[in-house]
């Protein structure tokens, strides 16, 4: 028996392979000192209590001091967040983001009057403060506050609120302590007879094996801690879910969607049209899952068969180097700044490249007003999926390079409904320009399969799960229990819908509903899918255009929230308020879905 191969550990990494956060901290003690001196600027809000209705300069002195411990708390922040994220089991880490989020809800506690107190002075007061040159910085922020009157409560209730926040994370915490540390999946043979620990990093790697007992094995080892683990999990999934009808109620909204969207002025007819959009491109879906099960020849098809390539036998590999060398090539179209800026980054040191034992799964970016825009990834070189995970987070961190550089700190930060946008706009280039440089048949019968499952997993099963997110809510808020039977019975109806009648539906695949993080920062999901089709309207301007439509598409990532959101899209030259993106994204699904039953 072969010896399993076990994850090293993050003192083995090699610092050229690992993020640089000087730019943040120099180090643990640099950060202790900047906290320490956060920590004492709490107080600083007292000073402005009672007088922000004195006038603009009363009110702009506030907001400078706001904003600027807010800044100081982003690095920390994020420093904090980074470190945990390179060991979840560093307990000198989980403590100092702990007292980082500590000391931040204090200071939520302490700021919580601003809000209450700006909406208290009468409507023609506020107009003339508002109008004010002294306050220019600020009107938009202003503007947007005074939008939040009717969902805003007294000083009082507010500071209550506040004094919430550490625990309203207690679910979110537990999901992720037992998810990313606890948890453990036990070992996988793999196709070439290695032992292999399996983690969330390498099940996606397991599930693109070529043979079917390796990829039914990890797929069933996998969900085996989940139904060990079912009802604790099926406690905190509903506990996150009655937080959030719990803060929607207390500021008066209608539901849990309405206040999830009422920040970025997203009507929740946008929500219900991508829905409705995806539920009549089905039939189109089912018609992919039938051309899988043929071209595999199976006589079924299950969840697990649905990942690895159907011409499984053609196999790719890009080292680090080679998947910057790719994503800089497909990103061409965006000009030269963009590639050199972005590729310094990814030859650098933005981003922590690979697994080791304890660090967080999956990938992200974050950016930082004060840091560069770090990624997490845990890369493996013989998954093409992860090329397309560098240039996906690569898309957010450019968006944020930009933002930061173009931007104050107060319109800096752009939302999610658009940072969708810009990392998979990246994606795609990526995908066309793999498509365009495939020299036989049978690669681009590959890559189009691989574009069939980048659309698949980004507007389908999102949607999938945003519906999961609406119909859990709507139970919550009716009062019925969300029992661990309700959550599996309406997660196995969905599968039924999404996944059509032929496809055999494994008993275990009800239990995904909880090791999906998202779930767990509810209504984001629908911005994937939302966010894809924008992306392939958008890329389809900037590669049939000029330089007028690239920099329409460089100055909308240059524009953080200095807009709201389905506006900066507007002036990029996309209109997500019309089911057109949504629908032409899917009718180009089908078309890729007919051409790859042609070419194989």
């Amino acid at each position: 028996m072969k010896k399993a191969r076990k994850l090293p550990s993050r003192s083995q990494q090699k610092p050229s392979d690992c993020w640089d956060l000087s730019r943040l901290f120099p180090d643990d003690e640099a950060w202790e000192t900047a906290f320490r001196r956060w920590e004492k600027r709490i107080a600083g809000y007292a000073k402005h209590r009672g007088k922000l209705a004195e006038g603009p300069g009363a009110l702009a002195a506030c907001f400078r001091f706001d904003l600027s411990f807010d800044r100081a708390g982003e690095r920390l922040g994020t420093y904090a967040h980074l470190k945990v994220a390179e060991d979840t089991t560093n307990d000198t880490y989980q403590r100092m983001y702990g007292r980082f989020v500590s000391a931040a809800s204090r200071a939520a506690q302490a700021a919580s009057y601003i809000r209450p107190e700006i909406l208290a002075i009468p409507s023609g007061k506020l107009e003339k403060l508002i109008a004010d040159r002294r306050l220019a910085p600020y009107r938009l922020m202003l503007e947007r506050l005074v939008r939040h009157k009717p969902h805003t409560l007294s000083r009082k209730e507010e500071r209550l609120l506040a004094m919430q926040t550490e625990m309203a994370e207690t679910a979110t915490h537990a999901f992720e302590q037992l998810d990313n540390a606890d948890m453990k999946f036990g070992v996988v043979q793999d196709e070439k007879g290695r032992r292999i620990e399996l983690t969330h990093a390498n099940f996606l790697a397991f599930l693109h094996s070529p043979k079917r007992s390796v990829r039914r094995s990890a797929f069933t080892k996998l969900y085996r801690q989940y139904a060990d683990h079912q009802h604790t999990l099926a406690a905190t999934l509903n506990g996150s879910i009655q937080s959030d009808v719990y803060y929607a109620r207390a500021r008066n909204f209608a539901g849990s969607r309405e206040a999830a969207l009422f920040g970025d002025r997203v009507p929740e007819s946008v929500y219900d049209n991508l829905i409705a959009s995806v539920h009549r491109h089905l039939p189109s879906l089912y018609h992919y899952y039938d051309v899988r099960r043929r071209k595999m020849r199976l006589r079924d098809l299950h969840h697990y068969d649905t990942y690895v390539p159907i011409l499984s036998k053609l196999q790719t590999r890009h080292t680090w180097a080679q998947a910057v060398e790719l994503v800089i090539a497909a990103l061409a179209p965006l000009g030269s700044e963009y590639c050199a800026t972005l590729e310094r980054g990814l030859t650098g040191r933005w981003c922590d490249r690979y697994e080791n034992r304890g660090k967080q799964s999956g990938a992200f970016s974050a950016g930082s007003y004060d840091g560069d825009p770090h990624i997490l990834m845990n890369y493996q070189a013989d998954l093409l999926d992860h090329v397309f995970t560098l240039a996906h987070e690569a898309g957010h961190s450019m968006h944020s390079y930009y933002s930061a550089k173009q931007q104050p700190y107060q319109y800096y930060d752009y939302v999610i409904f658009v940072a969708e946008v810009a990392s998979t706009f990246n994606e795609e280039l990526l995908s066309r320009h793999l498509l365009a440089t495939a020299r036989d048949r049978r690669r681009r019968a590959y890559l189009v399969n691989r574009q069939i499952d980048a659309v698949r997993a980004t507007v389908f099963r999102q949607t999938m799960f945003a519906e999961f997110e609406k119909t859990t809510h709507e139970v919550a808020e009716s009062g019925e229990p969300l029992t661990l039977e309700a959550f599996r019975g309406i997660y196995r109806e969905l599968l039924e819908k999404y996944f059509g009648p032929d496809f055999a539906l494994d008993d275990e695949l009800s239990l995904e509903c909880f090791r999906i993080p998202h779930f767990y920062r509810a209504f984001y999901v629908y911005k994937y899918a939302t966010g894809m089709s924008a992306a392939i309207a958008l890329a389809d301007r900037v590669e049939s255009g000029g330089r007028r439509e690239r920099d329409d598409y460089l100055r909308f990532l240059r524009g953080g929230c200095s807009q709201d959101p389905l506006d900066l899209l507007r002036d990029a030259g996309v209109d997500m308020e019309k089911p057109h993106a949504v629908d032409t994204a899917l009718d180009r699904f089908g078309q890729l879905v007919e051409e790859l039953d042609e070419l194989i």
